[in-house]
């Protein structure tokens, strides 16, 4: 599994395969189609097409003279699954953090008091 998370994220490091799999999230389309919107060769964007196919992200058919691509999602869910992991990590982090926080909070009002006076005991 870890092989296919590399292989994901090293797919998805670059801006140009992210656009192109945000397209075919919409559905199923031709080569033409996702090559319209980027300045750059056919032979170009067929090399994306090629990392994102041998990443596992998309699958290419062939119709007549139609090729299209489609998403496919599964590693995308396992690399958000394996982030999610991280995230609660740091959410569990940030509680610990803002729990501390309103500790020292306290604390220095506490003090502040002290100091002023006004939290001297009267008799």
């Amino acid at each position: 599994m870890s092989d296919q998370i590399t292989s994901t994220f090293a797919a998805l490091a670059d801006p140009t395969r992210r656009a192109i799999l945000a397209r075919l999230a919409l559905g199923e389309t031709s080569v033409t189609e996702i090559a319209a919107p980027f300045e750059m060769s056919m032979p170009a964007i067929s090399r994306h097409l090629k990392v994102l196919e041998k990443a596992g992200l998309i699958s290419r058919g062939r119709e007549a003279q139609w090729r299209p691509c489609k998403l496919k999602a599964e590693p995308l869910k396992q690399a958000a699954d394996w982030l999610d992991e991280y995230r609660r990590f740091w959410e569990e982090s940030f509680d610990r953090l803002d729990e501390y926080l309103k500790t020292l909070q306290i604390k220095e009002k506490k003090d502040a008091r002290n100091k002023n006076g006004s939290g001297k005991k009267r008799r």
